[in-house]
């Protein structure tokens, strides 16, 4: 049986198809017969696989255990928590990440923050309705933007952000890294030392921040400006959705903007004119997806020659025997 390489499901959409995808998998194809990957990772999809190129569905114990032939899982994108890397390790396979959108993001951020300054969608939702008002709106010059989590995404946030603030603005930064000091001055950025900080001084706060614990609670929202807006470009489990529902329904901050569709634990904010949901799509447009589209299939492919990836998340795994056995150099 010939090997196979399951693809992320974003290889099918038609939305993003472009020469360099076409070009790409072709070049693939004829290293193993692709397929497009399960919504969860268990022993019915193991046999055969050498390569994944994964969205965000969960792996499982049971594939690992029978995946007797699996080299790498390259994850389109930088999200890892459903990959179970600890597994992956244990099982001598290697995990890639592709940092490819962080740009990508980072001015998805930027046109949040002046959509939200600017109240566009106030505007558009009163216009529509038939109100032709003219309201109140702010300038970025000489405001107050926090940051909450600055790796690399919050730099490039930072990069482009700091011109628009202009000498009178403040960039205030939260991050729990050792040199955040050091590294916020070089983006001419303030720490502070508790994201409460952010929440009351801010007149935007911005989340880049991993994982899947909620950070922004109904204490923390009560302390911003009435005017002040939150923007998640993130994950939506960062933030308490009963709660900043609330919060919006009782003024305490004007716009919450999130990256996430109006569903599931999302689907309390439907219709609301001052929540704004973007179906996780911060870090796709067609440059980026093409970006991404090239790094996994260049990193599936390493693998299968037995060249060291690029982004190896795991870098123990390097020492496995399975992989050792694999890897030419």
């Amino acid at each position: 049986m010939k090997n196979k390489i399951l693809l992320s499901p974003i290889f099918e959409n038609a939305e993003f198809d472009s020469e360099p995808r076409r070009e790409g998998l072709e070049a693939l194809a004829k290293l193993a017969d692709l397929d497009t990957h399960p919504t969860e990772f268990t022993e019915r999809d193991a046999e055969g696989v050498v390569g994944v190129i994964a969205s965000s569905s969960p792996f499982h114990l049971s594939f690992y255990e029978a995946a007797k032939d699996l080299r790498i899982i390259a994850r389109w994108g930088v999200g890892y928590e459903k990959v179970n890397v600890d597994l992956a390790t244990q099982y001598g396979v290697i995990v890639t990440i592709s940092p490819e959108h962080m740009e990508t993001v980072a001015e998805y951020t930027i046109a949040q923050w002046m959509a939200t300054l600017k109240r566009v969608y106030t505007l558009n939702h009163l216009s529509h309705g038939g109100d032709f008002s003219i309201i109140r709106t702010y300038e970025a010059e000489a405001s107050t933007l926090g940051l909450y989590g600055f790796g690399r995404i919050g730099q490039a946030v930072a990069k482009r952000a700091k011109p628009l603030l202009g000498d009178e603005g403040r960039l205030l930064v939260y991050d729990i890294r050792e040199d955040i000091g050091e590294l916020a001055s070089k983006f001419g950025a303030v720490a502070v030392d508790h994201p409460m900080t952010l929440f009351r001084e801010c007149d935007t706060v911005s989340l880049h921040v991993a994982g899947d614990d909620i950070i922004v609670t109904y204490d923390r929202l009560c302390a911003m400006k009435p005017h002040a807006s939150l923007i998640n470009p993130s994950r939506g489990n960062l933030v308490d959705d009963q709660a900043v529902n609330r919060a919006i329904r009782e003024n305490r901050l004007w716009y919450y903007v999130v990256d996430d569709p109006v569903n599931g634990p999302r689907e309390i904010h439907k219709n609301h004119p001052r929540i704004i949901c973007t179906n996780h799509n911060a870090g796709i447009t067609i440059e980026s997806a093409i970006r991404l589209d090239l790094r996994t299939i260049g990193q599936v492919t390493d693998a299968i020659a037995g060249r060291e990836p690029a982004y190896v998340l795991n870098r123990d795994v390097l020492n496995h025997p399975r992989v050792k056995a694999f890897l030419k150099g």
